[in-house]
């Protein structure tokens, strides 16, 4: 990930990411023996730590509010790491290897807004708006604060 976001996607490269890790090439490419394994491996590496942070806001007394401030964090201190975020789920339009990682994030969000939306049309409205919040706070100049990036949420699953 400290590839992409000081690089971007396309700079990866067995080689690169070895000088990174301080690892021989050879490592690097026994482990993961195309650049496509890498970015399936990153892309998993990022689901699974949103994933865990999902659980952690399900826990919160307002899961709302707690998925809120996730979401405006992305345009805070983790901004170099969102655009490599991004940069990874755009590149699966691409590649099919890491269609399954975009699936389970898709799946993810979906579970987690089941308890305030019962209605899978909701889920769907509301899944995508968590998608567009997290770009919008990313990208905008006046990114939206988590109370904004709530409101929005709550207003879509009539909270």
């Amino acid at each position: 990930m400290r590839v992409i976001e000081r690089a971007g996607v396309a700079a990866v490269s067995q080689r690169v990411v070895a000088q990174e890790a301080g690892v021989p090439p050879s490592a690097v490419t026994y482990y993961f023996p195309a650049v496509d394994d890498l970015l399936v491996a990153a892309l998993a590496d990022c689901n699974d730590c949103y994933l865990r942070r999902l659980d952690d806001c399900a826990r919160e007394p307002d899961p709302l509010a707690a998925l809120a401030r996730l979401i405006a964090e992305g345009g805070d201190s983790r901004r170099a790491h969102t655009a490599a975020e991004y940069e990874l789920f755009l590149i699966a339009a691409r590649r099919p290897e890491l269609q399954p990682e975009v699936e389970r994030w898709t799946a993810a969000v979906d579970a987690y807004l089941a308890p305030h939306a019962a209605d899978p049309v909701v889920r769907a409205a509301a899944a995508a708006a968590v998608d567009g919040l997290f770009l919008h706070c990313f990208v905008a100049a006046a990114p939206p604060s988590a109370d904004e990036v709530r409101a929005v949420l709550a207003s879509i699953l009539g909270c």
